[in-house]
């Protein structure tokens, strides 16, 4: 019933994902979204970010932004980043995940997707056919209208659990 909302991995940090093997796996791109998911709310990109694409870009990965914050946000965010970005993405729809991964010049299977909401970020690269992880919020502090949402994300994760212990004890 919820599966459509289930990421592929579910990781406590963007910083703690396993790049090099999904490189090896043959991913050739990544695909972030901003706000919660590398930064806090609004946040420049700092030093852990700014040397999490430094290693992306040795191991030869293409990297792209989405993000349905306007544009001034990406760019403030993307200044010493320089990845493709799309703003104003209106997640979860498809069609600007598959946006970012024409800039790359890659498949959809190609790509992770790695961001900190179901119902948007989750869910649209799952729409797109793109492998999602998601990843906990780094900062609490979050705007109302996704404090509701993450109400209702507990639901899912609660059933995304229950079916990831079910098929561990297969």
């Amino acid at each position: 019933m919820f599966e459509m909302f289930y990421p592929d991995a579910w990781v406590a940090s963007t910083y703690n994902i396993p790049f090099e093997k999904f490189y090896k796996k043959g991913y050739r791109g990544v695909i972030f979204d901003i706000d919660n998911t590398l930064v806090p709310h609004g946040a420049m990109a700092d030093e852990r970010a700014e040397n999490l694409f430094q290693q992306l870009k040795e191991l030869g990965f293409s990297y792209a932004l989405i993000s349905n914050n306007k544009e001034q946000r990406v760019r403030m965010f993307n200044e010493n980043i320089h990845a493709y970005t799309v703003c104003d993405a209106h997640k979860p729809n498809p069609e600007n995940y598959l946006k970012a991964a024409a800039l790359m010049g890659l498949e959809a299977d190609e790509i992770l997707f790695v961001g900190d909401q179901i119902f948007t970020d989750i869910f649209g690269a799952r729409l797109a056919g793109i492998y999602s992880i998601l990843v906990r919020p780094i900062h609490p502090k979050e705007e109302i209208q996704i404090v509701f949402k993450r109400k209702l994300e507990k639901i899912i994760l609660h059933f995304y659990k229950k079916k990831r212990r079910r098929e561990k004890n297969k």
